[in-house]
């Protein structure tokens, strides 16, 4: 089984025994068969005459060594553990073994290059996977030094959280490993300071780099490198990379008030990882997809630096300061993804990323916290079972608005104090809750007790409407705002919350645009609060709450102000008040309070007004899910043909060269169905003209229209062949699986289906690129799913019965990745094919169960939406 838990029970009484001294690793990696040799000593101390467990998920332990005694594997080891019996009060251990390499993004994962078929290899631990490399106690709060000893090929690139030594000679090292030196050098890394395991790296391959420096708060050199694959190196834009780095060094090193606290400071972009980025002690790891071999949207550049800034936070949030255990993950997560936006809005060129958390981040919140697993910020962890699935918008997006609030109620400039404070009272140690608390309430004055129950220790969230009272003549005499809880299923009902929200009051000009003539800010903490609004004034327009996005709530319209920005959208000149009003919509429509084609409808008159990059990619996104799941099936192609009529229309008119324009052009491409749209993408495919002026069809926009006609079964399998010839490169290959698997006939998706069932070779980034090309058109115009061939006798069947096993024979990211996009579309027979699953399935993996509920949510929100529209319709 390779899903190994461990309980809080467990890591709590290994701590209470075991003071981790330090770790020396030695690993053999060639890169060749299929496991890598790793030989480690631990030095701790414990209780005397008592017995513990190490970590270690490995091929096969050769030999361990307990205080000079030798220990028999056979005896004791178990999958995933190796107990240690009769442990002395100082202590040395040594692990020797062989690990497995991984195609799954956990653990040591290995990639081929396919164009020059070099072997690229890096580490990725959070939660519990570097005891997938070495023996380890696997928590985060036994920190200690580690020490790394790296064999390699001589022609490679090594990096670990240390600062590189220059490779030596490998003859005494191997001879000591009983390896052949023959094209091996060795790289020593000195100790690092002491950090949790999950939180170590080694990153190794022909890897290119480039170099800068910068100086530190406290006078010291920090070195900076950047890194990607040789065949991705000419698009690396390092200067940008380090642009933003130096940035947010300037920026948190001042309002910390700490200074950088590792001796330097690499980020590598790194193959098929399955994260944005992940914060290696020194040595971060970000998905190379932010290496733009193709132009970018902007929405992607600002995604990319936001993702720089969040994993520069965590050196102090996370890195310096850990949590104790897994329930407190808010304090290295909320605070990153806090302290991000915050550098970005104030220290770099997107000023407009408080507008971009709120249409993205937020939104990801306010999903998350509607699902039947909603949880609190501060989440009961039980075991690494839970926590495994606990990296959501909730932990993330929802703890950083809440962080945004504590400052403005404790005050910025007492925030930041107690932040100094909390990072030298627990440097290079571990804490809770109750430690940061202590210290915001010590430079503050307030008591933080009730504002930590309510927002961070309850789930859920609430929703406040707009209440009028007005004269005959339309004049308003009172306006109130209502709170109220929204009560999910099987959960607590939500406290009423404090808030502090923005109502904005709108009069629409005679040019078509809505002014602003009042802003209050209100304080809400009960069911109801007043506006106070100027006496005598006339009903507005629009009136807006949550304008500013000062809360996390959900928000409604009055039923006029509904009409009135539903009509006129293009009026809101503001961006963020225009996501605002978009984003209350959207909730309408995912409530079943509002049809999707009144969503619908509204972007196709009124998309070309939203010019905030990311407030567009989130409108298009949402727009795909309102025409392809909240429409009944029947509806869809008509609305297709629509809504590909209308974005062609866009991104020939958008100014030539624009952000709007490229992404315009990207969503017709998606939409694309009907025979002359899909004419004309056959023809620019041909031609390789530009489909507007300021518009090029660079290589992956390419691939973008050839998976659209794939999937209308306009490309066969030989002229995707030629693609690929032109593009034999690892996202090429991806583009060509998606679109082997895109066809909307029985061949296509069974062989896809086939391939992610039986073929545990494929590596996740291929599991992801097969299962997406697998779920275009997999439905029918009349909601039937496609038939497959062979051996399946139904897709939605075949899923049901399997996706248990997946959690019993894949690691969690393949069993995760299965059991969400497997998943089939939502129909009544899904609703009760899962709901049958789940009385089946009482004892289910505590992760499978959350995501198979989730599913279920899912499937039952899209039902009512469809009904919603269907009801439109026949009113």
């Amino acid at each position: 089984m390779p899903q190994h838990n461990l309980t809080r029970e467990e890591a709590a009484a290994r701590a209470a025994l075991v003071s981790v001294l330090s770790y020396e690793v030695t690993l053999v990696l060639d890169g060749a068969g299929e496991d890598f040799r790793s030989k480690t000593t631990i030095r701790f101390s414990a209780a005397e005459g008592e017995s513990t467990f190490i970590d270690a998920i490995a091929s096969r332990i050769d030999a361990i060594t307990l205080n000079g005694e030798p220990l028999d594997p056979a005896s004791h080891v178990v999958p995933g553990r190796i107990s240690l019996p009769n442990l002395a009060r100082d202590n040395e251990l040594t692990v020797d073994g062989r690990f497995r390499y991984m195609n799954t993004g956990e653990g040591l994962h290995r990639f081929i290059d396919p164009v020059d078929d070099e072997i690229y290899l890096y580490t990725q631990f959070e939660v519990p996977d570097s005891r997938r490399v070495f023996a380890v106690f696997e928590q985060p709060d036994l920190k200690a030094p580690f020490s790394f000893t790296v064999v390699a090929p001589e022609h490679w690139t090594v990096v670990s959280n240390s600062p590189t030594p220059h490779p030596a000679d490998a003859a005494e090292a191997c001879s000591e490993l009983g390896v052949d030196p023959t094209g091996l050098r060795v790289w020593q890394f000195a100790p690092t300071p002491p950090i949790s395991s999950y939180i170590t790296a080694i990153v190794a391959g022909p890897y290119r780099s480039v170099h800068a420096s910068l100086r530190s708060s406290d006078g010291e050199d920090v070195p900076l490198g950047v890194y990607c694959r040789a065949s991705l190196f000419e698009h690396l834009d390092a200067g940008n990379i380090f642009a933003v780095t130096r940035a947010g060094f300037e920026f948190f090193e001042k309002h910390f008030d700490t200074p950088y606290p590792f001796e330097k400071y690499d980020q590598l972009f790194v193959p098929e990882f399955n994260a944005g980025a992940m914060e290696n002690a020194g040595a971060v790891t970000i998905l190379e997809n932010y290496v733009f071999r193709s132009r970018p949207t902007e929405a992607m550049v600002e995604r990319r630096a936001v993702t720089i800034l969040h994993e520069l936070a965590h050196m102090w949030f996370g890195d310096l300061v850990t949590m104790r255990w897994w329930n407190d993950l808010w304090l290295n997560e909320s605070f990153a993804e806090f302290m991000s936006t915050l550098a970005a809005a104030e220290a770099t060129e997107f000023t407009e990323a408080w507008t971009t958390f709120a249409t993205l981040e937020k939104s990801w919140a306010y999903r998350q916290d509607q699902l039947p697993s909603t949880h609190p910020i501060v989440a009961p962890i039980a075991d690494l079972a839970d926590v495994e699935v606990n990296f959501d918008g909730i932990t993330y997006a929802k703890g950083a608005s809440v962080l945004k609030q504590l400052v403005a109620w404790v005050g910025r400039d007492e925030f930041f104090a107690g932040l100094k404070q909390y990072f030298d009272r627990h440097a290079w140690s571990n804490t809770e809750l109750d430690d940061l608390l202590d210290r915001l309430e010590a430079t503050s004055g307030r008591d933080l007790a009730e504002w930590s129950r309510l927002w961070l220790e309850e789930s859920g969230v609430t929703v406040i409407r707009p209440r009028l009272e007005l004269e005959p003549d339309g004049t308003l005499t009172a306006l109130h705002l209502e709170q109220s809880p929204f009560e999910i299923a099987g959960q607590p009902v939500p406290s009423l919350r404090p808030h502090r929200i923005g109502v904005g009051l709108y009069a629409r000009t005679t040019d078509g645009t809505f002014e602003r003539t009042e802003f209050h800010e209100v304080d809400i903490s009960d069911a109801v609060a007043a506006v106070p609004v100027t006496p005598g004034l006339s009903r507005p327009d629009v009136i807006v709450l949550n304008d500013a996005d000062l809360a996390y709530t959900k928000v409604r319209f009055d039923e006029e102000s509904l009409q009135a920005a539903i009509a006129g959208l293009s009026g809101f000149t503001d961006s963020l008040t225009q996501l605002m009003v978009l984003s209350t919509v959207w909730d309408m429509v995912r409530d079943g309070e509002l049809p999707a084609r009144t969503y619908i409808d509204m972007l196709c008159e009124h998309l070309p007004a939203v010019v905030q990059s990311t407030g567009l990619l989130v409108q298009l996104r949402q727009l795909d899910t309102a025409v392809n799941a909240y429409l009944p099936p029947q509806d869809r192609p008509e609305a297709r043909r629509r809504v590909a009529t209308a974005l062609r229309a866009m991104f020939a008119e958008a100014p030539h060269g624009s952000d709007q324009q490229l992404q315009f052009f990207q969503a017709f491409v998606h939409h694309a169905a009907a025979e002359d749209h899909l004419d004309e993408l056959a023809a620019l495919l041909g031609s390789g003209s530009e489909p507007a002026p300021g518009l090029h069809i660079d290589t992956d926009l390419r691939w973008t229209i050839i998976i659209s006609l794939a999937r209308a079964e306009r490309i066969v399998d030989a002229e995707l062949d030629r693609w690929l010839a032109a593009d034999d490169t690892a996202a090429g290959r991806r583009s060509a699986q998606t679109a082997r698997s895109a066809p909307a006939n029985s061949q296509a998706k069974t062989r896809a289906f086939s391939q992610l069932m039986n073929d545990r070779e494929l590596p996740n980034a291929m599991v992801a690129a097969t299962s997406r090309g697998f779920r275009l058109g997999l439905e029918t115009d009349s909601g039937e799913l496609i038939t497959p061939e062979g051996e399946f006798d139904s897709f939605a069947e075949e899923y049901f019965a399997r996706v248990a096993g997946w959690w019993e024979t894949r690691t969690l990211e393949i069993a995760q990745l299965l059991t969400l996009d497997l998943y089939p579309p939502a129909s009544a027979a899904t609703v009760d094919a899962t709901e049958a699953w789940l009385r089946s399935h009482p004892q289910a993996p505590k992760g499978l169960l959350r995501l198979m509920r989730e599913n279920l949510d899912t499937a039952r929100r899209t039902l009512r939406c469809q009904q919603v529209t269907r009801s439109a319709i026949v009113a």
